[in-house]
């Protein structure tokens, strides 16, 4: 036998935050040394951080990153460490990973496949290495190799796959097993998304089978930059088995995961790979990397943690948002939150989530650490109990006008209360009506709502937005918006009025499965948060605006269409990129509940709006990146703001 023990460090990094990303490396290190590690894997770019941007691009953050690497090079005697960053080299910046052997740097594995799609942007700042390619890098007065790199250390070869590198149908991994590599790292920013993580283990498990070798899957954590999610869930896997797993969403900032593997097995189960094609001629082999030293003898068997459970899309959701909102919270050094309650359901959810964030986070971390990291604000120290750290984290402020019914009310104080919340309650009718009364002066004439509508409607809630900001302000926190998706997409909100705030959590997720994720928090809670009875109040509702006069009955669905209808269009057609022709072909077959002519005024009012509203969604307050639907222009979906709107195209329809 020859037993090695590898880890896998997951970080939560902040970027250009050079210090703390410094000490959490270290403390990576420092943390698989005591657990014996021989060769450790840490998570992708984690010394300046995933999400620089265009900062990538800047000389001086080349330089501070290389800074930062001559502090962590001195921590890695006795272990074989591999840790990211950005390199200019003659012409371009890469994405590497550097290896660290015995207080030494060794060489630096530049990634060759760059991730362009959906959120990620990473060919703006990087160069793609060439396969099978080398060169030096200098700095410093000294010279060290770098490109498509292979490392050998007392006869066991190692090689990378970095991130993207993975993903792709000709990952490096095929080229590396054919030349004898026993371990491939994968350093890896991988953000959440619904499910992805089922199919890292995919590629994880599926590259050590076909490969034979021990696979090692590295992670970032919580909020790093704003917009995106990361989940951890580190992976260690050997000849097709899972042998250890992470945890996912966890509000520690660092961790390692670690297991023992059999390098003489993984081998053995190599050569019964008769498909693997056996490299024997000797170009080529100037890319391994001879690593001076021995390993040591792995001491007594660890027991690796293993979390293999599936969890539901709804306790995903409520552990991916109740940890972006602790990150974006103290990484804003903001003292707590504000909404502006309705009593409906987007605003009902966001004050779930937040006492999701506490509830997590003191499980996760402890009372005493949680206060800790947010020992910033002001007399959070004192607070002894979840009710008490509500109550200074988060207010909750319902302004109701003469078209607000005693239900939504009611609601907003139960639900604000029940999360243990601080809550408001004022009126802005006289301001509304004097707003309109100065514009009927102006106009010489009254405002109607057969004639005025929207503008009597939108009145109302940009009168609301001004009060929510000053108790925004005056309690120096985050103002939360409360827009979801499926108004995003047919723009039904009220810019510079519910739109207002510093963030918007639920903008990425659709209005149909907010409502079923609060009825199951209503009933059981979710992962591991208690249930709110209070949110019956909520549930029994039909979403609305309550805009308009009582005596109209205003209704959300009834403005638009019904949720799970608007939703399956959005996805079709901008997802899936369908045409209305195709659309309406698609919900005529899979909805014959409706008619067709119901259906092609849907179809038609769907893109009309969408096409109509793109200078809204540019304008929404940065939203969470929870899945491969996101409408956010900046991270996802680009939309011209000026179009033809569909019109041919509409035309068409009967």
């Amino acid at each position: 036998m020859k037993r090695l023990r590898l880890g896998a460090a997951i970080l939560n990094q902040t970027p250009l935050d050079w210090e703390g990303n410094t000490h959490r490396i270290v403390e990576a290190i420092q943390l698989a040394r005591q657990q014996n590690v021989h060769v450790l894997c840490l998570p992708e770019l984690c010394i300046t951080g995933y999400g620089c941007e265009d900062m990538f691009l800047a000389p001086h953050v080349w330089r501070t990153a290389w800074e930062m690497l001559q502090k962590i090079v001195p921590e890695t005697e006795d272990m074989i460490v591999s840790v990211g960053l950005p390199l200019f080299l003659t012409n371009g910046v890469y994405n590497t990973a550097c290896v660290l052997s015995h207080g030494q740097i060794v060489g630096f594995v530049a990634k060759q496949h760059l991730a362009g799609d959906g959120l990620h942007y990473e060919p703006r700042w990087f160069r793609a290495w060439p396969a099978e390619t080398i060169s030096e890098f200098h700095a410093d007065g000294h010279s060290w190799p770098i490109g498509d790199l292979l490392f050998d250390c007392d006869g066991v070869r190692i090689g990378f796959e970095i991130c993207e590198d993975a993903w792709v149908a000709g990952r490096p991994g095929n080229r590396m097993a054919e030349c004898g590599v026993d371990i491939i790292l994968n350093p890896s920013a991988s953000h959440f998304a619904f499910g992805k993580h089922e199919i890292r283990k995919r590629f994880v498990l599926e590259g050590s089978r076909s490969f034979g070798v021990s696979y090692v899957y590295a992670n970032l954590v919580g909020n790093e930059a704003g917009r995106a999610i990361y989940d951890g869930g580190a992976l260690i896997a050997s000849g097709g088995d899972l042998i250890a797993a992470g945890p996912r969403f966890q509000f520690r900032e660092t961790d390692v995961v670690a297991a023992d593997v059999d390098i003489e097995l993984t081998r053995t189960r190599r050569a019964g790979i008769h498909s693997m094609a056996a490299h024997v001629a000797e170009d080529g082999f100037d890319r391994i990397i001879q690593i001076k030293g021995r390993f040591r003898p792995a001491d007594s068997p660890l027991e690796t943690p293993r979390e293999l459970q599936t969890e539901s899309k709804a306790d995903e959701f409520t552990q991916a948002i109740s940890l972006a909102l602790f990150d974006y919270l103290r990484k804003s050094r903001s003292w707590g939150f504000v909404i502006s309650m309705s009593g409906g359901a987007d605003s009902s959810a966001c004050a779930v989530l937040i006492r999701s964030m506490v509830e997590r986070g003191i499980c996760d971390l402890g009372l005493i650490e949680f206060k800790s990291r947010l020992s910033y604000i002001p007399k959070l120290t004192d607070a002894d109990t979840i009710d008490q750290i509500m109550f200074l984290l988060f207010a909750g402020m319902y302004q109701g006008t003469r078209n607000s019914s005693e239900i939504t009310r009611n609601a907003a104080e139960q639900v604000t209360r029940g999360v243990g919340g601080e809550y408001f309650e004022i009126s802005v009718d006289e301001i509304v009506e004097r707003y309109t009364a100065a514009i009927e002066q102006a106009l010489g004439r009254k405002l109607t709502w057969q004639q005025d509508d929207i503008a009597l409607q939108n009145i109302q809630a940009r009168t609301r937005s001004p009060s929510v900001w000053m108790l925004t302000n005056i309690r120096n926190s985050l103002l939360l918006s409360t827009s979801n998706r499926s108004e995003a997409a047919v723009g039904y909100a009220t810019m510079d009025g519910d739109t207002s705030g510093g963030l918007s959590p639920i903008a990425g997720i659709d209005k149909a499965f907010l409502r079923e994720w609060l009825r199951i928090f209503e009933k059981q809670g979710s992962a591991g948060v208690k249930q709110l009875a209070a949110l019956q109040l909520v549930n029994a509702q039909q979403p609305t605006a309550e805009l308009r006069p009582s005596e109209y009955e205003q209704t959300d669905e009834g403005d638009l269409m019904p949720y799970p209808l608007l939703d399956h269009i959005e996805r079709l057609a901008i997802r899936d990129k369908f045409s209305p022709a195709e659309i309406m072909d698609t919900l005529k077959r899979e909805h014959p509940e409706y008619a067709a002519d119901q259906l092609t005024i849907w179809v038609r009012r769907f893109f009309t709006l969408w096409s109509r509203n793109q200078w809204k969604r540019e304008r929404y307050a940065p939203s969470f990146h929870v899945d491969d639907k996101n409408l956010d222009p900046k991270t996802r979906c680009r939309f011209p703001i000026l179009s033809g709107g569909f019109q041919y195209e509409l035309g068409r329809l009967p």
